[in-house]
């Protein structure tokens, strides 16, 4: 699949144009779906191209303001979410009135291309939230420059740009946001990382950000031999020696992930790299259900499509012993989860394709931006980079400390095509009490969360 790790649900115009859902990853443009060809692998699954499907017409309630719940319930037949829900969801207003709002910090935005047009549509989005801004924020392209144009590739790149900026924003209002672009597209396997490295490991050595956010990943099993993964490690290893946090998310399709066409899924539980590696905290998703005002009217569940699982290549890390009767011997991912579910999506503003919309997002592309944002506010509370988080999440949850939650329902088995017309279930995991594969050790409340990892944190061991 098009490794940006978000999808777009839809795009809903105040103008009242149509809203277009995509029922597969996200892309500027889509004809009518086709079925790939077989892969070479026997052991993947053929699955269809992304289509678009569209809903019909809807427009907000206010020609001023974004789309609103109730206009994504007419629309779509789900509700829809902004900063305010979120914020009042996870308790970080209560944070803001002590004047922990993430000043002082950078949060690091790094992706393939970037959006010619993120300082106009963060302003745009800030305004229509009533959020300070806009931030500090700045463009820098350290792996070389490249010439945006609107292709299908880098429109995607773009709208996984947006979300990323905006809700990192949107978690930690007066946090300075670095927007790190990269000319070369992440697909599967090495490609893209290259550059990703390059450009994280310029961050890391010129102390440019305390906190690393990455919407993407590469399915384990589709780079050619696990010393190819290993080898593009120099810069997780680096941010540990400088005591950079850096977060990876674990992917939209439960317990399997792409094969290397991008339209094929394993039929056996497969995850994705660098969420998998034991130097990047891996973020997966819930689904949160909250009234139009943000007040919880239920407990998480995790969401079927977060990614989770173990890992091929590296083996269980310390600060996993605690939870071995779940990972086995090998790294179990994810580490933490926030909202992010395809049933409780959430809007953006962008323009670069022209003119200016509001989308609905998903995935865990949502849910790692909002926990950049989230560490932000604990690196502020504790005066310094808080590096590897790991080692303090699995105390925390051990203990369990107040402010980390835990989740117990949900589980991420996927039910995928084969190539002969037929269906596969893929097993996945459950969530259960404490540590599982598709939770993490849970979510977060951050009012008790922030100082608790702001003063549990310590380095990697």
């Amino acid at each position: 699949m098009p490794r940006p790790h978000s999808f777009v649900l839809a795009s809903i115009a105040c103008s009242g144009l149509a809203a277009a859902v995509l029922l597969a990853p996200a892309t500027a443009t889509a004809g009518a779906a086709v079925i790939s060809a077989p892969s070479r692998d026997a052991g993947a699954v053929v699955t269809p191209v992304p289509g678009d499907v569209e809903l019909g017409s809807v427009s907000s309630s206010s020609s001023s303001a974004p789309p609103t719940y109730a206009d994504c319930e007419a629309a779509i037949q789900a509700p829809c979410y902004g900063p305010t829900q979120l914020e009042r969801a996870y308790g970080t207003p209560a944070l803001y009135a002590r004047g922990v709002a993430g000043q002082g910090q950078t949060i690091v935005i790094v992706d393939p291309f970037g959006s010619p047009t993120i300082a106009t549509d963060l302003a745009t989005f800030d305004q229509a939230y009533g959020l300070p801004g806009p931030p500090s924020l700045k463009v820098i392209q350290p792996a070389g420059t490249y010439t945006w144009t609107p292709t299908r590739d880098q429109a995607s790149w773009a709208g996984e740009t947006t979300l990323d900026v905006e809700y990192a924003h949107a978690m930690a209002p007066k946090a300075s946001i670095l927007l790190v672009e990269t000319p070369v597209t992440e697909t599967e396997g090495t490609d893209g990382f290259p550059q990703i490295v390059q450009a994280e490991k310029y961050v890391i050595d010129h102390h440019l950000g305390g906190i690393i956010s990455q919407s993407y990943n590469a399915t384990e099993e589709t780079f050619p031999t696990a010393q190819s993964l290993l080898a593009l490690r120099g810069a997780y290893t680096d941010a540990y020696r400088h005591g950079v946090t850096v977060l990876g998310a674990t992917g939209d399709s439960g317990a399997t992930d792409a094969e290397a066409d991008g339209h094929s899924f394993y039929p056996t539980p497969v995850i994705g790299w660098p969420a998998s590696d034991p130097l990047v905290t891996a973020v997966g998703a819930t689904e949160v259900t909250l009234s139009a005002d943000g007040t919880r009217t239920g407990p998480d569940t995790a969401w079927n499509g977060s990614g989770g699982g173990v890992s091929s290549i590296f083996g269980r890390p310390s600060y996993q012993d605690r939870v071995a009767s779940v990972t086995g011997r090998d790294r179990g991912t994810p580490d933490i989860s926030m909202s992010g579910s395809c049933n409780t999506p959430v809007l953006t503003y962008s323009s670069f394709l022209g003119s200016g919309d509001w989308s609905l997002n998903c995935g865990t592309s949502v849910a790692t931006p909002l926990f950049a944002g989230i560490v932000a506010l604990s690196d502020q509370v504790a005066h310094h980079w808080l590096g590897l988080l790991n080692p303090a999440l699995y105390a925390l949850s051990a203990r369990p400390a107040p402010g980390l939650v835990d989740v117990t329902t949900g589980d991420n088995s996927q039910t995928i095509p084969t190539a002969d017309g037929g269906t596969t279930t893929v097993p996945g995991y459950s969530a259960g009490r404490g540590y599982d594969l598709v939770s993490g050790v849970g979510t977060i409340y951050a009012p008790a969360f922030v100082p608790a990892l702001a003063f549990a944190a310590r380095p990697f061991k």
